[in-house]
């Protein structure tokens, strides 16, 4: 990192060390992991709370979220490219404390959506900034090393949010959720207030007009290996969504665990992160093609598999099979996530901004709304959530292979 600091110019230097940085970009990107997954336990609550009665309508809270989360992307990330990374983060946490403060209040259903919409808004900016800033002071196999490490921290609010959502309720009811969320985004801004400086590089500056954002975008998008591992991620991605959208009922009402609810959830984050763990020790040595392709592989069969027997079963297969299978599954996806984030950005880092709202925008709103197909599809088996998978891994691998000319684990150079 000293090497990488030096080279990058005087200001930043004055970054945080490598595993505050670490903490504080995962601290920052588990708020939107946070604004989802605590929630989990108590959506049946909230429902019934503000009217509504059909259960898989419950979902759209976490989907009207979301889709706030995606769409503001765009826009955070030429606002990056212009006024810095610093300045429109702090304005992102303060609209997420907002929303967050509101959703507590909300007196009806409709207007839950609209305020977890604003609150997706002020989100995005967590993301977009977060990978800009990495993107800032790495490259190569090393940002893959960084964003592994990041994606193993950002793994463990996945792990305990269930946990903490259900523990605050037991105290009182769901409002209280958002207060937390609210605490959460206050304990962040101020963090990023007065420890993190501005890290983009002067040269990098790019105006903000309609022709120069435009430019920006253009470029992104007119290159192959980015756009294709975009797209990639975006169905990737989209497996995620579908899982969390459908979480409570597959664990719920399928298998019945009831209160053991957040346990089975915590597993699966626990896998993942010591997916990205060991990623982050390997990459250097084995490269990000090399790791992020046999993994893609190696999903794409299993979840073929685990289609095969849940079929076998009548979408009803016994827990310990469901869930040993998934975890097999999701222990790959935690060495191709970070790394075709890294992949993707990689040839772009003097237009990381605007490089980082096309790969968020893609792999958070489309990702969603592909998710929350996965989640409508929901019938009473495991059948829809397991053959979406499967589904999106086969059609992941496919935009991979078009990025790579249908060569795949083949390193480019020694840094990727």
């Amino acid at each position: 990192m000293t090497e990488t600091l030096q080279s990058a110019g005087p200001l930043v230097r004055k970054a945080p060390g490598k595993w505050e940085l670490v903490a504080m970009m995962a601290g920052l990107m588990a708020l939107n992991a946070l604004a989802i997954d605590i929630m989990l336990p108590g959506l049946k609550q909230i429902g019934a709370s503000l009217g509504v009665e059909a259960e898989n309508q419950h979902q759209f809270i976490i989907t009207s979220y979301v889709l706030g989360f995606g769409v503001a992307q765009l826009a955070y990330g030429p606002l990056a490219d212009r006024f810095g990374r610093k300045l429109p983060l702090l304005v992102g946490l303060v609209i997420y404390f907002i929303g967050a403060v509101f959703c507590a209040f909300v007196p009806s259903f409709t207007m839950m959506l609209v305020v977890r919409f604003c609150q997706g808004l002020g989100a995005a900016a967590t993301r977009v900034i977060s990978v800009a800033v990495v993107r800032d002071l790495y490259g190569g196999r090393k940002m893959a090393e960084i964003m592994s490490l990041i994606m193993m921290v950002f793994m463990i609010i996945p792990v305990i949010a269930p946990s903490i959502g259900q523990t605050i309720m037991l105290f009182g009811d769901w409002h209280l959720v958002f207060v937390f969320l609210g605490l959460a985004a206050l304990g962040n801004f101020f963090w990023v207030t007065f420890r993190l400086p501005e890290t983009q590089h002067p040269e990098d500056v790019i105006e903000l007009t309609p022709k120069a954002v435009l430019h920006s975008f253009a470029y992104v998008l007119s290159n192959r290996v980015a756009l294709f591992y975009t797209l990639a991620t975006t169905f990737i991605m989209a497996c995620i969504f579908g899982f969390v959208t459908s979480a409570q009922q597959v664990y719920v009402d399928i298998y019945g665990l009831g209160t053991l609810f957040p346990l089975a959830f915590a597993g699966i984050g626990i896998i993942m992160a010591g997916s990205s763990l060991a990623n982050s020790r390997i990459v250097g040595r084995i490269g990000m093609r090399r790791l992020s392709h046999g993994a893609l592989i190696g999903f794409v069969v299993t979840n073929g598999v685990w289609l095969a027997i849940d079929l076998i079963f009548a979408g009803a297969m016994p827990f310990f099979v469901f869930y040993v299978i998934f975890a097999v599954a999701w222990f790959q996806f935690g060495w191709i996530a970070p790394n075709f984030n890294a992949l993707a950005m990689e040839p772009l880092g003097h237009v990381a901004g605007a490089a980082s709202s096309i790969l968020g925008f893609a792999s958070t709103a489309g990702s969603a709304l592909l998710g929350a197909v996965i989640g409508l599809s929901f019938n009473g088996t495991t059948t829809p959530m397991i053959a979406g998978f499967f589904i999106f891994g086969v059609i992941a691998l496919g935009f991979t292979l078009i990025a790579e000319k249908g060569k795949l684990m083949q390193p480019h150079n020694p840094e990727v």
